[in-house]
């Protein structure tokens, strides 16, 4: 069983969302469609509704790193 995933745990969020979104580019999600990939992660555990602008942001820059270090 993977581990739980909670919102501050943007390193994790944008490694897995790199896997299992290889060619989408994180600049180009809006954060409601962001919001909707995380909470859908196997393992994300947080209570959906405590997300914010700046955990949304910092996990969207997590994984544009690993999205550039893809390419």
């Amino acid at each position: 069983m993977p581990r739980e995933i909670l919102w501050n745990d943007s390193e994790e969020i944008g490694i897995q969302l790199q896997e299992k979104f290889p060619d989408l580019d994180p600049l180009t999600v809006r954060f409601t469609d962001l919001h909707q990939k995380v909470t859908e992660l196997e393992g994300f555990a947080d209570d959906p509704t405590k997300s914010n602008e700046s955990k949304l942001e910092a996990i969207q820059m997590a994984w544009y790193e690993e999205y550039k270090d893809a390419q």
